[in-house]
């Protein structure tokens, strides 16, 4: 049954919206048994609403054996029954929509998980079979088939192939995973895999679902020789021209093509955005092209140190890109997969930013001796923040950035359930994610105190530091100069000066500082510096951090209304 909207229609609502990610396990648990429920989002409705986003987008929520979190899906078109139920998934969206908000959910198409009935039917059946021919299974080498059928790693380390037992019960052929062992790609080249996600993006759209985050996108299509090419060969490719055999081929956007056929069947059409780790603003910007998905993530932020020429070039690059594709750019600082930025910005400059080598120890409260500085990086994170939200283009909010939350890296090993972190300790060598994704997953705290801090009636599948009711909604609430009121009241500001979606870099104090102009007057400037710098003429409308003679050094943005037009740079 479709859920009914009451959304006013708009094909380019998306175009400048914020959209709020909510990883359903942690978001808010309803019945008490330690995961988040849709029930308990239902609950936070209007907490979204006060918050001021245009729209939530669910990381996985399909049943799932949970060997990466949700990303090993077992039905495309179905509720796990620890989060809900389809009825309630319905409840939901009506719920969102009556309260203003669209709904994005996450789609996962390289690979399934391999409790999905398809992978069961494939291993049931024998080589060469119609289902087998829905993955990759390949014969080993050697003289038995002992061999994997080449060197590749997974993306999680450890060999990419896996060897089946086949129905008689002999050693059998062996199956490619790009991520973990249970997550085994699809075969992009059979008519029947585009067919089935077709049925799948038709079933969530009827169910009134506004758009659609593609995990990985680039990574569907696949050109697999007889005899397949070494890591080491690999290694040695070009990944920027759209013929490397893994990874961004030219031949998925003909996929992405008949998605878009399908988005455009609905009033207004049905969005997406690609995750595509991609070499070049050319190639990601196929990914966001009319035709196709119409709209892909920038990671550029979220992967850069907090530095004013990191940020301006990030920033003029990304928005020539969009101008290009006429699509609007994303500006992300967290998500599921990366430490949370008020603790990435308390770290010294590492360059990569996405994760936390192995090997760091977290000590939030007091004086880290691990050289995280969690005051500092806060501050960075709040005045980051409000650089983002001032830029044309939409933007993706994580869960809890808006309380400040910081990362949560001193969880016991017993408790992880991140096969990064499994497979890093077991392999030193290998450094996906160091610690894991696990940190930036623990359930929300919503209340100061409570054996979950208010998540739900019971525990939490996480376990939460005690410090984490110093960040709860509940405490943040009642103190106007909180990350939540800032959050609120930039979102709020947003939307009453976006326009036109274009700025205009301006003259500041100095190199440590930027400036830009967007139209209407609405000009931002951060201090990425060591010294206050005074403010332009104009009358401040928003800070990250109290005016004290001027804006404070390394830590502060203020939004301004400007009385005249500032020269540009």
């Amino acid at each position: 049954m479709a859920a009914e909207t009451v959304l006013v229609p708009d094909a380019t609502w998306w175009r400048q919206a914020a959209v709020y990610q909510i990883y359903p396990r942690s978001f808010a648990d309803a019945n008490g048994d330690g995961i988040g429920d849709l029930r308990g989002i239902i609950s936070r409705v209007p907490y979204l609403a006060a918050l001021g986003v245009d729209a939530v987008w669910l990381s996985p929520f399909y049943p799932s054996a949970l060997a990466d979190g949700g990303y090993d899906v077992a039905d495309y078109r179905d509720v796990d029954p620890r989060i809900g139920t389809l009825a309630e998934f319905d409840e939901m969206v009506a719920a969102l929509h009556a309260a203003g908000l669209r709904v994005i959910v996450d789609i996962v198409p390289n690979h399934s998980s391999d409790e999905h009935s398809w992978f069961q039917e494939a291993l049931a059946s024998a080589p060469g079979s119609a289902a087998r021919e829905r993955y990759i299974f390949r014969d080993g080498l050697g003289a038995d088939g002992e061999i994997p059928p080449s060197d590749w790693d997974s993306v999680f380390g450890g060999p990419a192939w896996e060897r089946i037992t086949e129905p008689d019960g002999t050693p059998g052929q062996w199956y490619l995973h790009t991520f973990a062992k249970e997550q085994p790609d699809f075969n992009w080249d059979n008519p029947e895999v585009l067919e089935d996600f077709l049925k799948t993006l038709r079933f969530w759209s009827d169910r009134g679902v506004d758009g659609f985050r593609v995990d990985v996108a680039n990574l569907l299509v696949k050109d697999l020789p007889e005899t397949l090419p070494s890591r080491a060969e690999l290694e040695g490719l070009d990944r920027d021209s759209g013929t490397h055999p893994l990874m961004d081929r030219d031949e998925v956007h003909e996929i992405y093509a008949d998605w878009r056929a399908v988005f455009n069947e609905y009033d207004p059409p049905r969005t997406a955005v690609a995750e595509a780790w991609v070499d070049s603003p050319v190639r990601r910007a196929k990914y966001a092209a009319p035709t196709g998905l119409g709209q892909a993530f920038n990671f550029d932020l979220l992967t850069a140190d907090f530095d004013p020429e990191a940020f301006r070039r990030i920033v003029t690059e990304n928005l020539a890109q969009s101008a290009t594709t006429g699509s609007s750019s994303t500006w992300v600082l967290s998500n599921h997969d990366v430490t949370r930025h008020a603790t990435r910005y308390g770290l010294p400059p590492l360059g990569d930013r996405m994760g936390v080598k192995q090997g760091i120890e977290w000590m939030i409260a007091g004086a880290p001796a691990d050289g995280v500085d969690p005051a500092l990086g806060l501050a960075r994170a709040r005045a980051a923040t409000l650089f983002l939200l001032a830029l044309p283009g939409s933007t993706y909010l994580y869960q809890g950035e808006e309380l400040g939350l910081q990362e949560v890296g001193d969880l016991p090993a017993d408790a992880r359930q991140d096969p990064a972190y499994h497979r890093s300790v077991n392999q030193p060598d290998w450094s996906y994610d160091g610690l894991g994704r696990d940190g930036c997953r623990v359930p929300l705290p919503w209340t100061a105190s409570g054996t979950s801090f208010g998540f739900g009636p019971g525990g939490a599948h996480l376990p939460q530091p005690e410090w984490f009711g110093g960040f709860s909604v509940e405490v943040e609430e009642s103190d106007p100069g909180s990350t939540l009121h800032l959050y609120r009241e930039a979102l709020r500001l947003r939307r009453t000066l976006q326009g036109a979606e274009t700025l205009d870099w301006v003259e500041t104090s100095g190199p440590e500082v930027l400036g830009f102009l967007r139209p209407g007057g609405w000009l931002t400037v951060t201090n990425f510096g060591g010294t206050p710098v005074p403010l332009p003429e104009g009358e401040p409308l928003l800070t990250s951090a109290p005016l004290d003679g001027g804006l404070l050094p390394g830590s502060a943005t203020a939004w301004l209304r400007v009385p005249e037009p500032v020269a540009s740079a």
